[in-house]
């Protein structure tokens, strides 16, 4: 038999010594927890001002004249043309305009595109049908195939339907994503049980009514994180509208191609407009990035 042994207890109080205040515990399962160090928080401050510094580089150059751009070594600190280069770039180009045809077409394609690859990610999860496996893999093959491989052909498309210069050519083919599917056919097979569902159809909800009332209450963190990711790419976009749409109804990146133009660019009116067109894009992260956070959190931990 194996004899046991009580821990050592400490002499006033006749309780397990305690560790000093100093010393590092790794405790086991659920309970550990892990501290960092100096070089944790130096490696983390290190990155961040790598990641931090484009966007300052950014407001500098917007702030200066080209002039102060051309210098050698350049101004690091903000300057007094920031007012200006906001208002010559107003002149250029129609930004406000680009602005809102830019927010029509990401809003949309956002709004499509979390919900249709919602709808099919819950049904590739967790419904039973014929040909489940085989439409899911070519649904994943349609993102081996260079999206310029369809560009002719998708301009053939919208030529025929006279859509050409209409922010519709740029919304529809943008809708559903093989990416998206993919993204939230994963996140419902941890997030969603099969029990739950069970429990509903017992109930006598139908498939709509657990799509409103279950899944979409569940897959909500994966769809900040979609609709965040879909909506980026969406507004940075400039392949396909530079080619479906013309200056007289643009997005921000192709009324950003009319900037700075002349025998010198002027890079400082240059960066002024890639400012203005990036506020959008921090405000929505604002807006969902505790959601996008506890998204990724929730599927790390389920994994």
């Amino acid at each position: 038999m194996t004899a046991l042994v009580a821990p050592p207890t400490a002499p006033e109080t006749g309780r397990p010594p305690q560790d000093p205040p100093g010393k590092r515990v790794r405790k086991g399962g659920a309970g550990r927890t892990m501290k960092g160090g100096w070089l944790s928080y130096v490696i983390l401050g290190f990155a961040l001002l790598i990641s931090a510094f484009p966007f300052y580089w950014t407001i500098v150059a917007a702030s200066r004249s080209n002039a102060d751009l051309a210098q050698v070594p350049p101004s690091l600190l903000p300057g007094p043309n920031l007012i200006k280069n906001f208002e010559q770039v107003l002149e250029e180009a129609d930004i406000g305009k680009a602005l809102l045809n830019s927010l029509i077409v990401s809003s949309s394609i956002t709004l499509g595109t979390v919900l249709c690859c919602t709808l099919a990610g819950f049904a590739f999860a967790k419904l039973k049908f014929r040909g489940r496996g085989a439409l899911l893999t070519l649904t994943i093959g349609t993102m081996m195939i260079p999206p310029q491989l369809g560009v002719i052909p998708l301009f053939m498309l919208i030529a025929e339907l006279q859509w050409v210069n209409q922010l519709q050519a740029v919304i529809l083919p943008g809708l559903v994503s093989a990416f998206g599917v993919f993204f939230m056919r994963q996140y419902l097979v941890q997030s969603l049980p099969d029990e739950l569902i069970e429990a509903a159809r017992v109930d006598g909800a139908s498939t709509a009514r657990i799509f409103w009332s279950i899944v979409i209450p569940i897959a909500r963190p994966g769809m900040a994180v979609l609709g965040m990711l879909t909506f980026m790419t969406a507004w940075n976009d400039f392949f396909w509208p530079i080619i479906a749409l013309s200056s007289q109804e643009p997005t921000v990146q192709v009324a950003l191609r009319q900037l700075g133009g002349g025998y010198v660019n002027d890079q400082s009116v240059i960066m002024a407009g890639t400012l203005l067109g990036t506020l959008p894009v921090l405000i929505v992260f604002g807006l969902l990035g505790r959601q996008i956070v506890g998204g990724i959190m929730q599927g790390a931990v389920k994994g």
